[in-house]
């Protein structure tokens, strides 16, 4: 997925710098994906427009993810009121060690299971942790490979950001 590196919205850009996110050329749109979480729910990436998406690629032996994980459940916890979805999504571990994993930090957010990678291929994720941000009309806005500040106030301010933008009428 990650393609042109420009700054998508003039609102938007400033607050992307501070986080050393990479963003993207206006209107691209992000890969839909369909995956089962580790509580057998099925998430769906087509019902979240309208909605903020960070999508959060992870591992349980990734040593960098782990302490970027509270930060997201953090973001989860403060922001999904006004219409932040976190998601993270686990490639080709099992479903155990993640749940074991989740339980220890006291992860709430949707934990994506990826067995076979297809998820972290279709976004073309080659280490972790890796971060998309996405808009409510569904447009990529921002990516970072390697883990951020997402408790930071530059984060939170990135966010809040996202979610005074209108959702597009097709999601209203």
């Amino acid at each position: 997925m990650p393609g042109s590196a420009a700054p998508a919205e003039s609102a938007v850009a400033p607050l992307l710098k501070p986080l050393d996110l990479v963003g993207y050329a206006s209107r691209i749109a992000t890969p839909h994906f369909i995956g089962g979480t580790i509580d057998t729910r099925r998430i769906s990436t087509m019902d979240l427009r309208g909605k903020v998406v960070l999508v959060n690629f992870w591992a349980t032996w990734c040593a960098e993810c782990r302490p970027e994980m509270p930060m997201l459940e953090e973001l989860h916890r403060d922001f999904a009121p006004q219409g932040l979805v976190v998601i993270g999504v686990n490639a080709r571990e099992q479903k155990e060690a993640i749940r074991l994993y989740a339980g220890g930090l006291g992860l709430t957010f949707p934990l994506v299971l990826d067995p076979e990678g297809k998820i972290n291929a279709l976004y073309g994720v080659v280490g972790v942790p890796t971060t998309f941000l996405v808009g409510r009309d569904w447009r990529a806005v921002a990516f970072a490979v390697g883990p951020r500040a997402w408790a930071s106030p530059a984060a939170r301010a990135l966010i809040q950001a996202l979610l005074a933008e209108p959702a597009p009428a097709d999601a209203r």
